[in-house]
């Protein structure tokens, strides 16, 4: 067979990249999903796709070999090495793969190894650094109660305050992983930034990078998933099991702190996961939202309004002052970034 790059953002090569992809029972091609991926080859024979598998940042995507080829599994680990070895060109040594349940013991024999595995799926990872190697580089407490809060802060607002101020009153020492993916409004570095400088007061409160294992809703390919299976309880099914698992146990973490959420099906659908898994090796503490003075309700989704309708009082009632000074500094920025896109 020959192996061959195609750009499947042209019309043309996508529709047939699709065909054959829905032959093999992958069904979901939501932009979402699509327009992710770098690089894309296939195996074909006689100008027919009989393989393909694609790169998208540390992930690989759309893996699909048919039924017809002779010597199956030799082919799957050609394109498994191809890819693995692309995406060392690309500088990418650290890889991640979605699949379904059936499949894991296929990908344990090309070098990956379940991070986390759910009814509906499973997540695995490859190279390095590792999840142990992630947990190793972590600052360990020998405290009775230690507890974990993952948020975005997008940006840390005084509701992500009062989360961490329960929590710290609450137990020896407080983990607060900040979500590492760049696909919100403010970027990690700053993100980041603000929720140490947030914290820096509360001695019992330590800061850390979520990494590639506090997984945004972004990161989640479910392009192998029934249509009628319900992807946003897969997310955070899968989520909460990687917590509980590969980030909670090592750190001795037995409590996990979210906000409750009102107004966002998808967060309320990912706390009613987080109650169901964690359970009874993690307690899940679901403290009401937090309101202002004036009995609003606080959210990091009012402050990007703000920014965007050039509102900065209202942003101050909202925020912390390490936030707002740092708002208020970067104002023009700010408002540049809102005209260039979305304030997602």
């Amino acid at each position: 067979m020959e192996v061959r790059e195609i750009n499947i953002h042209i019309k043309r090569n996508f529709r047939k990249w699709q065909s054959f992809l829905e032959h093999t029972g992958i069904t979901e091609f939501s932009p979402k999903e699509t327009q992710a991926v770098e690089r894309t080859f296939v195996w074909e024979e006689d100008g027919e796709i009989m393989a393909t598998g694609s790169i998208a940042g540390n992930v690989l995507k759309y893996i699909a070999v048919c039924s017809k080829v002779k010597g199956h599994g030799e082919t799957f680990n050609q394109l498994i090495s191809k890819l693995v070895s692309e995406a060392a060109t690309m500088g990418r040594f650290h890889l991640f793969v979605f699949t379904k349940p059936q499949y894991i013991q296929t990908f344990s024999y090309v070098g990956f190894h379940v991070l986390a595995e759910v009814d509906e799926g499973a997540i695995l990872e490859s190279g390095t650094p590792d999840v142990h190697d992630y947990i190793d580089g972590l600052p360990h407490f020998a405290d009775d109660t230690i507890a974990g809060i993952v948020m975005n802060a997008n940006p840390f607002t005084n509701g992500h305050r009062y989360l961490v101020e329960q929590a710290s009153k609450d137990n020896d020492h407080v983990y607060v992983f900040v979500v590492s993916q760049d696909a919100s409004f403010f970027s990690f570095d700053e993100r980041f930034k603000l929720v140490k400088e947030g914290c820096a007061d509360l001695a019992n409160v330590t800061v850390v990078p979520g990494d590639n294992y506090m997984v945004s809703y972004a990161t989640f390919p479910a392009y192998f998933l029934k249509d009628n299976q319900d992807v946003a309880h897969f997310q955070a099914s899968l989520d909460a099991t990687l917590f509980k698992n590969q980030v909670a146990k090592p750190l001795n973490i037995t409590r996990r702190y979210v906000g409750s959420e009102p107004y966002s099906p998808t967060t309320d659908i990912y706390n009613q996961e987080l109650t169901r898994v964690l359970p009874p090796d993690v307690e899940v503490k679901i403290l009401e939202r937090h309101a202002n003075d004036e009995q609003d309700i606080i959210s990091a989704t009012k402050v990007r309004a703000a920014i965007a309708k050039d509102e900065l009082a209202v942003v101050q009632k909202y925020v912390p002052r390490t936030t707002l000074t740092y708002i208020q500094n970067n104002w023009s920025d700010l408002r540049a970034r809102i005209k260039e896109g979305s304030i997602d």
